[in-house]
């Protein structure tokens, strides 16, 4: 017989799964915590932490209905499989709802419902509108951007002397990853929100890529500036970098996006889930160019 999970992540090898895990674990007992992966080879660093590891990928229903037995309450992290996500998280709803889970909470995007990132924002309708049909209790966070998505390519603006991009003079509220695992696993081990709640989740702190661009300069020591290029100008320097064309489609369709203002908010409800400020952006970047 399975052993009860008070807390399943979905995606827990991931980037944000696997912060998510270690926030959890700051206040939860790792006996409480279940952490689903899709291969076995994925499973030993975190059962090396104490969790209970399950075995299921997102396009196998069966396997997920037998991962969330006597699970109380699921994460879904949203899946990386730009344009198979639908699906896949339909079948994670589905599971659940075999399993009665008692919540349900999902990583969606930023003012989904609005965005003008659409490449991102129709499969999180999507799942939001599947969530809303399954009869389970579930919640929505809404993530903004993760300063990571930039600050990884800070190298190469120093290399190249250049950020590239298409976001224009558009206000970028970006947060941590950390910043967001840890208000997921506020969501997930706290008081049950009404289903349906919405969080909408972004950074304390705005900034334009040009003021990016500067602060790498500072940093660096070299000069670095912001190149605004179009939509499809950016999408196809994307794909010379060796980007995957969907990848390269998706960054190029979200810069678009963040200059009509898609990835800024003035709202602090993620600071006010995690009880302090989010990182400040500089100090991602910092960190990305030690």
């Amino acid at each position: 017989m399975s052993s009860s999970i008070k807390y399943m992540v979905t995606g827990a090898s991931g980037q944000l799964g696997a912060l998510t895990i270690d926030a959890l674990l700051k206040t939860v007992p790792a006996s409480d915590i279940g952490a689903l992966v899709r291969r076995e080879e994925a499973a030993a660093p975190l059962r090396a932490k104490g969790v209970t590891v399950r075995i299921a990928s997102y396009d196998d229903e069966a396997a997920l209905v037998s991962a969330f037995r006597d699970v109380e309450r699921l994460l879904l992290i949203s899946s990386s499989e730009v344009g198979q996500r639908a699906r896949q998280h339909a079948n994670v709803i589905d599971a659940a709802k075999a399993n009665d889970v008692d919540f349900i909470a999902y990583t969606s995007l930023l003012r989904a419902d609005t965005s003008p990132l659409t490449l991102l924002a129709g499969e999180h309708n999507a799942t939001e509108n599947a969530l809303a049909a399954s009869g389970l209790t579930y919640a929505v966070l809404r993530n903004g951007w993760y300063t990571e998505n930039y600050a990884m390519s800070a190298g190469q603006a120093v290399e190249h002397g250049t950020v590239l991009g298409a976001a224009a003079d558009g206000k970028i509220s970006s947060a941590a990853r950390a910043d967001y695992a840890d208000a997921a696993a506020a969501v997930l081990t706290g008081d049950i929100p009404a289903s349906g709640t919405i969080y909408e989740l972004a950074g304390d702190t705005a900034y334009t890529l040009a003021e990016f661009a500067d602060e790498i300069s500072k940093l660096s020591g070299k000069t670095v500036t912001y190149t605004n290029l179009s939509q499809a100008d950016y999408e196809q320097a994307l794909k010379d970098a060796g980007l995957p064309d969907p990848v390269a489609d998706m960054l190029a369709n979200s810069d678009a996006g963040a200059a009509k203002g898609g990835l800024y908010s003035a709202e602090t409800t993620l600071s006010d889930l995690i009880g302090r400020k989010t990182t400040p952006w500089q100090d991602t970047l910092k960190a990305a160019l030690s």
